[in-house]
């Protein structure tokens, strides 16, 4: 039962904290932080039920009872190394994500925290649902919160900006719903185990890859379906960010590696050349906008272009240095970014404005925010020592087994995401101040959570060993099985 509590808590303490709003708002900000705290030691119990006793099989633990008989639907929840990190990065930047919002969110708040926490449920959801009617069913369960959490605690333009992410997931989401009933009228089954290695026409493959191949490029996002994501992270209040930025994208990478290839092996591989494109397309493109902004959380949001630009072309290499260096791109974007947003909330707090003209000079009067800013700006170019490093170098030389032409394009985006990181430290926090600010630096509360953000991010840069022992087992399987079945580079 320790699967499905893991969803069950969240969704519980979600309609707890909504009741907890009416009593006051400290007592909902520390109800949503104890419920998270419970969910991460639930994770604790989990790891500890592992170790003491190890799976045979593939999936580290189960959970499965029938939901819909008529159908033969079942609510199936299984982890593996791969899904276990992913569980484990939910957790932790939703504590992240309460911290950040503890006294920017001052109206609704049980309402807030509610849709906060019922996000990460149907995240949960996605990283161990292996029921493909199930698993759309948490994808579309992460989506209407985070509607709600961009229309009512955004900023000037958030009701256009969650309108759009809206369209664009439910339309790309049909796309998913349509393929998964059409594996159903093939197979008769949602089961995910039963649907590997199974045998279907090679056009009736390669279109219901398609669908889901759609569905998780507009989640990733992916050149050309990026142009929701910039609106979206600059209206969204700063947990809205954190949460988009460090866990909704990476149920799209998520989808892909879980899904996409090991379902149609056959067509991932016929469509890898276009895929590989796509990505590295994004790479660079994602890279050019993001120097041309002077929105600071605009520009942030274009180095997620560029970065799952990257994930894109290493799930499509299909190798095991391409894979595992997808799965520390994930988290370890999900770490720099979504600090890089908290960074960004902090400075439109107290200023008022996102405009990097406007700013300058701030090492003087901030300099724990600055030195904080600085190391992320650092660990979004990739510097060695950081985890993003690790996972960029892992998937160009994944690809390079591939394609060196791909690897050698994508690399090319190395200097340019060095000047747009450089400029967000040289704008916005050295030179002369554009305007004269009376700005207050970050408070210990603030700087005990970036402080944890920065040990998460040099660990995984300097010891990157257990993360990568820990999702091995998972992602060589997976890729044993997908080559067995036709789908081998």
């Amino acid at each position: 039962m320790m699967l499905p509590l893991l969803i069950l808590v969240l969704l519980l303490g979600g309609l707890l904290v909504w009741a907890a709003g009416r009593i006051s708002a400290s007592a909902t900000r520390w109800t949503a932080l104890t419920v998270l705290l419970l969910d991460a030691a639930l994770v604790g119990w989990i790891f500890c039920a592992i170790n003491d006793s190890p799976a045979d099989g593939r999936w580290l633990m189960t959970y499965e009872v029938d939901w819909i008989t008529a159908l033969n639907v079942q609510l199936y929840l299984a982890v593996d190394g791969f899904s276990l990190a992913l569980i484990l990065l939910t957790i932790f930047l939703g504590i992240v994500a309460v911290l950040a919002s503890w006294k920017g969110i001052t109206e609704r708040v049980g309402f807030f925290y509610f849709n906060l926490l019922w996000v990460l449920a149907g995240t949960l959801g996605v990283f161990m649902a292996l029921d493909l009617l199930a698993f759309f069913f948490f994808w579309e369960l992460m989506v209407v919160p985070m509607v709600f959490l961009i229309a009512i605690w955004g900023h000037e333009n958030r009701r256009y900006a969650a309108i759009k992410f809206f369209i664009f997931t439910q339309a790309s989401s049909l796309l998913m719903l349509v393929s998964i009933v059409g594996l159903y009228a093939l197979h008769g089954t949602f089961r995910y185990d039963d649907l590997l290695g199974t045998e279907m026409p090679e056009g009736t493959a390669f279109w219901l890859m398609l669908g889901f191949f759609v569905a998780f490029t507009v989640k990733l996002p992916a050149f050309p379906f990026h142009t929701w994501l910039a609106d979206a992270h600059t209206e969204a209040p700063t947990a809205g960010s954190v949460i988009l930025a460090g866990l909704m994208l990476k149920t799209g990478a998520y989808g892909l590696v879980r899904i996409v290839v090991p379902l149609f092996p056959d067509a991932a591989r016929d469509f890898a050349p276009i895929a590989l494109a796509m990505g590295v397309i994004g790479i660079l493109y994602g890279a050019l906008l993001a120097l041309a902004q002077t929105d600071l959380k605009r520009l942030i949001a274009y180095t997620s272009v560029s970065h799952m630009g990257f994930v894109l072309v290493g799930v499509f290499s299909w190798n095991s240095w391409a894979v595992q260096g997808v799965l520390m791109q994930m988290i370890c974007h999900g770490i720099s970014t979504g600090a890089l947003f908290i960074i960004a909330g902090a400075l439109q707090d107290r200023m008022h404005t996102r405009d990097i003209r406007r700013m300058g000079g701030l090492w003087g009067v901030t300099p724990k925010l600055a030195a904080f800013g600085l190391v992320f700006a650092l660990a979004s170019l990739g510097l060695p020592g950081m985890g993003n490093f690790i996972g960029e170098f892992l998937i160009l030389l994944g690809s390079f087994q591939i394609s060196p032409t791909i690897a050698i394009i994508a690399a090319l985006s190395l200097p340019a995401s060095a000047i747009y990181s450089l400029r967000i430290v040289q704008r916005t926090f050295h030179g002369q101040q554009a305007e004269r600010w009376s700005v207050t630096d970050f408070d210990r509360r603030e700087i005990g959570v970036m402080a944890v953000l920065v040990i998460a991010i040099l660990w995984l840069g300097l010891m990157p060993q257990p993360v990568l022992d820990l999702v091995s087992p998972s992602l060589t399987e997976t890729l044993e099985r997908t080559q067995q079945n036709g789908g081998a580079q």
